[in-house]
């Protein structure tokens, strides 16, 4: 996520960098009010969509694999919201969850919140956020996540005939 567009009122776009969005997401979280965005890019599909509202609370005390974070990607030094799929004193390793590699091991301090709530179409998404989290993280740090969502995605593609 480089840029954020948000619409205003007269209806004009106007884009906000991402390191810009993540200050104001975290001056928002720091008073310890929910902030919620538009969630943009394919990284954590199918949990995720292009498009879906994701409300991001603030930082809890401690952060467990298979929860999702809105982080400031330490080697890229863009925000992002993926999974993490592994935590060690050193840091979190956080991946998208449609994603073939991990962003790699990421200090406490990169992280600004968790995300809380998805709503898709005017409806809550609860698949990914659940119990099912731990379970997404321990198949996605083992790589098997990605192949399993293939496999998926060809079973239940629709079957066109000439």
């Amino acid at each position: 996520m480089t840029e954020v567009v948000y619409v205003t009122s007269s209806q004009a776009s106007h884009g906000i960098p991402g390191i810009a969005f993540a200050g104001l997401m975290e001056a928002v979280l720091e008073k310890n009010v929910p902030f919620r965005f538009s969630a943009s890019g394919s990284s954590m599909t199918p949990f995720i969509r292009d498009g879906d509202a994701i409300t991001v609370e603030p930082l809890p005390l401690q952060f467990r694999p298979g929860d999702v974070v809105a982080f400031v990607n330490v080697l890229s030094n863009q925000l992002m919201v993926h999974r993490i799929i592994h935590v060690s004193p050193a840091g979190y390793l956080i991946k998208g969850d449609n994603n073939s590699v991990p962003d790699g091991l990421m200090p406490a301090s990169s992280i600004i919140g968790r995300v809380v709530r998805v709503v898709r179409r005017g409806r809550q998404v609860r698949l990914g956020l659940g119990i099912e989290r731990f379970a997404i993280a321990w198949l996605s740090q083992r790589c098997w996540l990605t192949q399993l969502l293939s496999m998926g995605q060809s079973i239940t593609k629709p079957v066109h005939r000439p």
